[in-house]
């Protein structure tokens, strides 16, 4: 029987000069993904998508966006035991420039959106910028003022 974990984390973009970059994340194994991680303690999922992308990606000026959640699962082996993994994706809106690479990561990088696709290891998080990259678009679309802004970091 699988130990179940859960993890949190965002798609954290920025907007450079009116082009829309997404940050990748290079995992040790050699992933490219998002910032993310387990949620501690008695967190609320956003509660832990707010603490990784400061401690992973150190970006502490940034918004969650409203209205978008999407998950994806994976089964790895690890100290013996198969671990069954759901990770809870929402968007971010970085309003930094940068981000610090974390001691837990080998590289960073900002990628547009075909670079980001064709960068991303695995197909959940592949999938799921995907529909976040559209997201953005519709809110783009439907407000004057950019993009519809939710919880604070």
């Amino acid at each position: 029987m699988p130990v179940e974990a859960t993890s949190a984390g965002a798609i954290l973009f920025r907007d450079t000069r009116g082009h829309r970059e997404y940050l990748l994340l290079k995992s040790r194994p050699g992933d490219w993904e998002f910032p993310k991680g387990g949620v501690e303690g008695e967190e609320e999922l956003q509660q832990t998508a707010i603490r990784e992308v400061t401690e992973e990606a150190g970006v502490e000026d940034f918004r969650l966006i409203d209205g978008f959640r999407k998950e994806y699962d994976y089964v790895f082996e690890a100290g013996g035991n198969t671990i069954h993994k759901t990770v809870h994706l929402f968007i971010a809106h970085s309003f930094e420039a940068s981000a610090e690479l974390s001691t837990e990561h080998r590289d960073l990088q900002w990628r547009d959106y075909e670079q980001a696709l064709n960068t991303i290891t695995q197909d959940g998080p592949r999938d799921i910028l995907e529909d976040a990259h559209d997201y953005l678009d519709d809110l783009k679309a439907t407000e004057a003022d950019g993009y519809l802004l939710g919880s604070e970091s």
